[in-house]
């Protein structure tokens, strides 16, 4: 792209941060055009989205005199065959930061500058450092208050409230930094509670993660089984009187699943149904994505390059950042969550967040026992190249995804401009922004191999 307003379509942290979206006032009252847009049509045979009633406001929205508006910036990649529908354009939440030049400030301190970072002169990054050459979006340090505040809260939740670890897990969990990781990702949350609710799924997943798959008392044998009795507190069991008791009394019965059961209660309470539903159904493809991981496990399997691909599109942060319309206080409509294009672009961030932690977490998996799949490790064995090699490639293909990301939610967001729908997509970059700080800066849990 010739335009330095455009090189990032999705601009650091403000998500998709081109010179075509911007917060600009509202027309006066009188002046104030019809709530219906027109509709925009591409030239192939389209997907039309049924009309969608606004969002509900809820209490902890303040209403705003800016609106999203979104110019005919086209990235360089195919405009999405969709129909526009007739969607009222929803109030927004405050925010306390001013608009910066040029693109929609979104809650974030400062601009970051996309960039690959540059190979170390000496060789080993310095602790904290990105990985060199990785495609990423520096941000400014999450607000230290509500960090503070969030980590307090959280970590109540998980000792006074669901017991849901030993004394002698403590400092595991405070390095894990669970507040900082959440501020970072959802900086226009409109308080803690609606931080909370990302928190709490968190660390609930992470639970399951540690207990049932990896280091703390996880296997392969047996996975399905725990699986399918911890997803049901997500998604409940529908059974006759006679047997619903030991069902629930079940969802106590260890420590992942009372983090879903609790983490679950809190959510739906606070979403739509479509929200709930929405992300029962990522979790189903988190566990699945689980189960094709163990069975390679068992069966001491190194899979395709493409297949270890396929298995971390499942197994991988989805989950997260497609809640960030609950945790920001709106709701992106199901039609528009549905469209193909959207799909893609979620998969899309999805793979490519998943691959930062394969590469961040490189190092501290070489320290488990047996061969740890992670995609440098597939990359090297399958194509029969170095480690070093492997995982320099793995940076590529993270890249290549995550501009791959950033051309198609650019796209969408011109042949559908509703604002729910372009903040929806910036709320999932701004995500991958966070995540990627979250991995470079915790340095209690990663460093980076030496191979510059």
């Amino acid at each position: 792209m010739s335009s330095p307003a455009i090189e990032r379509i999705l601009r650091g942290p403000t998500g998709l941060g081109t010179a075509g979206l911007q917060l600009r006032p509202q027309a006066p009252a009188a002046e104030a055009p019809a709530a219906e847009a027109p509709a925009v049509t591409v030239p192939a045979a389209g997907v039309t989205v049924p009309e969608v009633p606004a969002p509900e406001v809820s209490a902890a929205e303040a209403p705003v005199s800016e609106a999203l508006v979104v110019e005919a910036v086209v990235a360089e990649a195919v405009v999405p065959d969709v129909r526009l529908p007739s969607v009222p354009s929803p109030s927004l939440p405050a925010m306390s930061v001013p608009a910066l030049p040029g693109v929609a400030a979104f809650g974030m301190a400062a601009l970051g500058v996309a960039q690959a970072a540059e190979a170390p002169s000496g060789g080993k990054p310095r602790t904290g450092d990105p990985i060199p050459g990785l495609y990423h979006h520096p941000i400014a340090e999450p607000d230290p208050v509500r960090v503070e505040a969030l980590s307090l809260k959280i970590k109540a939740w998980a000792i006074d409230e669901i017991e849901l670890y030993p004394p002698e897990w403590e400092k595991d969990f405070d390095g894990f930094s669970t507040g900082r990781y959440m501020v970072a990702c959802h900086p226009d949350a409109p308080s803690i509670d609606h931080l909370m609710l990302a928190a709490r799924l968190m660390v609930a997943e992470n639970a399951v993660d540690d207990c049932y798959c990896e280091d703390l008392g996880g296997s392969p044998v047996g996975l399905g089984s725990r699986l399918l009795l911890a997803h049901t507190a997500l998604d409940p069991l529908h059974t006759t009187p006679e047997y619903h008791p030991a069902w629930e009394a079940s969802l106590s019965e260890d420590a992942p699943r009372r983090a879903y059961h609790s983490a679950m209660e809190y959510f739906t309470r606070a979403s739509t149904p479509s929200q709930s539903d929405r992300f029962r159904h990522d979790m189903a493809r988190l566990h699945m994505g689980y189960l094709a991981e163990a069975s390679w496990a068992e069966a001491e399997h190194v899979p395709e390059v493409w297949e270890y691909l396929a298995m971390r599109q499942f197994n991988n942060f989805r989950p997260c950042p497609t809640i960030t319309d609950t945790v920001g206080g709106y709701e992106l409509p199901a039609e528009l969550h549905a469209l193909p294009a959207m799909q893609r672009v979620i998969s899309l961030a999805g793979n490519a967040t998943t691959i930062v932690n394969d590469l961040y977490s490189y190092t501290k998996e070489l320290s488990s026992p047996g061969l740890h799949l992670n995609l440098p490790v597939v990359i090297s064995e399958r194509e029969g190249v170095s480690r070093k090699e492997g995982y320099l490639k793995a940076v590529e293909v993270h890249n290549d995804l995550m501009r791959a990301f950033e051309s198609e939610s650019a796209a969408l967001a011109v042949a559908c401009p509703v604002p729910t729908l372009v903040r929806f997509l910036r709320g999932v970059a701004v995500w991958l922004d966070g995540n990627h700080y979250w991995h470079q800066t915790n340095t209690h849990r990663y460093t980076l191999p030496d191979f510059w």
